[in-house]
């Protein structure tokens, strides 16, 4: 067979022909949504559709002058969730109006937290031409995240809302560091792990059929957990610390391969739960709110109202403007679930989930396929915290597990979310590209180059 049959197809095509399916569903959800609750076309559908198929297709010709062989499914499904969440934030933004009397800025203001998310991802596609480089900078980018953590605690420049103390305000902006500082852990663990795993990967004693790692080795766990720990009594902020220590645990196990990584990971982590429904009001209210919502309805009004949304939807929903998702506090960000889920009914939630799944699942294919220990790392640590944040988030609309406070990635309202979580699927390209683009070819040396070799 010659060397070209051997050669890895770029299926940027195909890429085109699934980014046009994805912005087609959402300009008709968006359309959807005007006769559903308007019974007319919303009159900006036009000016909306040029917007997002040019800013779909430039996306496409950049990955194909630049990354041309990326994964051509991520963009596609990462564009469908975005143009969904888009067409319920309107949908929100027209309930508002009929309870507040005039137009909502939800949209508007979440089509240019898109825009600038789409330009994180240009940013991040040209300069980093070869995710190995950030392997050098790894102690630099934990640095970073440690500094991005701290700045909301700084008076003058954090805000507290809503008893979390994890923004900062710049101007007329609020920004949520620890979306930065995710991607920056995730480079720190990736880098540190890389160069360590064969030290942690040494057995200590076995329990119980487990292998647990030795004393001396905990170190790095401990610290993770005391950073959790930290965030959460400092920032009060439940969903960031369970995210970034579980992101820790899960990429120790996948760079060491022994389970009790694990289990000493999940002993730490009902230590820390623990301790904070002892110690904090925020988390014992959260913990109430979980288990007994009904028993106090004023205070838990936003997670009786959600459910109610669920409910209400059934299997296949109410219909594009036909629910009531502005009934429900931040119905546009943190329950936008429910939203979702009494539009479109479980039916719809399923297909959302589905679409995580497959973003997920690419990301650890990147993983399984890549060639050098960091990028495997790094690319299974994006695909798990974006796994993670969307577990706890649905799983606390769905009353599964506690409120934590994050966002949807892609659907929900948050300028930060948008641009950070942009900036990840550019990392996931750019490692697949390098995985996929085949090797350089080596010329074989001729009769003459090899006798001027000996000579010398």
């Amino acid at each position: 067979m010659s060397e070209a049959a051997w050669m890895p197809r770029k299926r940027r095509g195909a890429e085109l022909v699934l980014t046009v399916m994805a912005v087609a569903l959402a300009i008709f959800a968006y359309c959807a949504v005007g006769l559903g609750a308007k019974g007319r076309v919303p009159a900006g559908v036009v000016g909306l559709s040029i917007t997002l198929i040019a800013v779909a297709v430039a996306a496409n010709l950049l990955i194909r002058r630049f990354a041309a062989y990326a994964d051509p499914v991520l963009l596609p499904l990462v564009l469908c969730l975005n143009g969904l969440g888009l067409a319920m934030i309107y949908r929100i933004d027209l309930g508002y109006r009929e309870i507040r009397d005039h137009w909502g800025s939800l949209a508007p203001n979440q089509l240019m937290w898109t825009a600038l998310g789409l330009l994180a991802f240009a940013a991040v596609l040209l300069v980093v031409r070869d995710h190995r480089r950030l392997q050098t900078l790894g102690y630099s980018f934990g640095l970073a995240a440690l500094v991005l953590l701290i700045l909301p605690l700084l008076p003058g420049l954090g805000q507290n809302i809503r008893g979390a103390r994890i923004w900062i305000s710049l101007g007329p902006f609020s920004f949520q560091p620890g979306e930065a500082a995710k991607i920056c852990l995730a480079i720190f663990f990736a880098s540190y792990l890389a160069q360590k795993r064969d030290v942690l990967a040494l057995a200590g004693r076995r329990v119980a059929g487990i292998d647990l790692p030795r004393a001396r080795d905990l170190g790095p766990i401990i610290l993770g957990w005391l950073i959790s720990i930290g965030i959460l009594v400092l920032q009060r902020d439940l969903g960031s610390s369970l995210l970034f220590f579980g992101l820790f645990v899960v990429l120790l196990y996948i760079s060491t391969e022994r389970p009790g990584w694990l289990l000493v990971g999940g002993l730490l982590f009902v230590a820390g739960a623990w301790f904070g429904y002892l110690r904090f009001g925020h988390v014992r209210a959260r913990f109430d709110a979980w288990l007994h919502p009904f028993d106090d309805p004023d205070t838990n009004f936003q997670v009786i109202n959600g459910l109610y949304g669920l409910a209400h939807g059934g299997l296949l929903g109410r219909g594009w403007g036909q629910g009531s998702p502005e009934s429900t506090p931040f119905g546009f960000s943190d329950f936008i679930a429910a939203s979702m889920g009494e539009e479109l009914g479980l039916t719809g939630i399923m297909a959302i989930l589905l679409i995580y799944g497959l973003i997920v699942e690419r990301g650890l294919r990147i993983s399984l396929t890549c060639r050098d220990a960091f990028g495997k790392l790094l690319a299974a640590g994006l695909a798990i915290s974006l796994a993670l944040q969307v577990f706890v988030v649905i799983g606390g609309v769905t009353r599964l597990i506690p409120l934590t406070g994050l966002t949807t990635p892609f659907l929900a309202q948050g300028g930060s979310s948008i641009v950070m979580n942009w900036a990840i699927i550019a990392i996931l390209l750019r490692i697949s590209d390098q995985t996929r683009r085949p090797a350089p070819s080596v010329r074989p040396v001729t009769e003459d180059e090899a006798t001027q070799v000996v000579k010398l």
